[in-house]
């Protein structure tokens, strides 16, 4: 493999206590999400849900909802509470495919630590 292979593939490192959230967006890229230490719960929509995620209108975070995912705001966002969606915990060991221009919420369950590998 060249190093020109190489370039579009990111790793990121995330640490954080219980309670820690990434508010519910979508990457452009693959996602591999691997859980090191503690737990997380994932939750996941489709691209086909993207109109009843809200996404923000303008500005840099276009890939971000404008929902709170485990409270929203039903006036405001009243297709959210129909869109289908799954779920699972991520443990020690595991590792979640996320596709791209999936949406996601995570909320770590404990102290956690993951890594994720982002690739086109």
């Amino acid at each position: 493999m060249s190093s020109d292979d190489n370039e579009d593939a990111t790793v990121n490192a995330w640490f954080g206590p219980k309670g820690t959230i990434s508010p519910l967006h979508y990457d452009p890229k693959n996602n591999l999400l691997c859980q090191v230490v503690g737990s997380k719960y994932v939750r996941l929509y489709s691209p086909a849900q993207s109109a009843a995620m809200y996404p923000a209108e303008s500005g840099m975070c276009t890939n971000s909802s404008q929902v709170d995912a485990e409270t929203p705001d039903a006036e405001r966002f009243p297709l959210f509470q129909k869109a289908p969606f799954l779920e699972c915990t991520l443990r020690p060991g595991e590792m979640l495919y996320i596709p791209p221009k999936w949406w996601h919420y995570v909320r770590s369950l404990s102290k956690s630590f993951s890594v994720s590998f982002w690739w086109r």
